[in-house]
C-alpha cells in the first residue's frame, strides 16, 4: 500500500470524525479502486474530478442522521508487517457488519469477491 492511499484513508476518517460532507484528495489510480469499492458498497455518496484542477478528487461523505457511515477504519497492512491470506484461508475471515478490502493480483477487492473467486491476497483495510 503507498503512502497516498494511506493519507486518503486517514483523510477520510478525519473528514467524517468533524463532520465534513465533502472533502478533497490528490487523485490516483488506486484512490480511485478503492473509491469505488466504497461507492459501490455504500460507505460514500460518490466522487467526481474536480473541472477546475483535474489532479484533485472531491469526495462526498455519507451520513445517516448525523452519524458517519464510516465509524471506523483500520489499516492492516504496514511496510514493516505483510501478512497474506491464502484462498483457504480468506473463508476463516468473517466479518458481518464490516467490509475488508483485500490487495489480490487483479486489483483491490472485498472479501466476498476473493470467497467467490477463490483467490488470496493482502488484507489492506477493515471498513466498519
Amino acid at each position: 500500500m503507498t503512502r497516498i492511499l494511506c493519507n486518503m484513508l486517514s483523510n477520510i476518517k478525519n473528514a467524517q470524525l468533524s463532520k465534513k460532507k465533502i472533502m478533497f484528495q490528490k487523485k490516483s489510480n488506486l484512490c480511485l479502486k478503492i473509491l469505488n469499492i466504497l461507492w459501490d458498497e455504500g460507505f460514500i455518496l460518490g466522487y467526481k474530478i474536480c473541472k477546475s484542477n483535474p489532479v484533485i478528487l472531491k469526495i462526498f461523505l455519507k451520513y445517516t442522521n448525523k452519524i458517519p457511515a464510516i465509524n471506523s477504519l483500520m489499516l492492516l497492512t504496514k511496510p514493516g508487517s505483510k501478512v497474506y491470506y491464502s484462498s483457504k484461508q480468506i473463508w476463516k475471515v468473517n466479518l458481518t457488519n464490516g467490509l475488508v478490502i483485500v490487495s489480490t493480483n487483479m486489483g483491490f477487492l472485498t472479501i466476498s469477491e476473493c470467497k467467490k473467486l477463490k483467490i488470496g491476497g493482502e488484507p489492506c483495510v477493515i471498513i466498519k
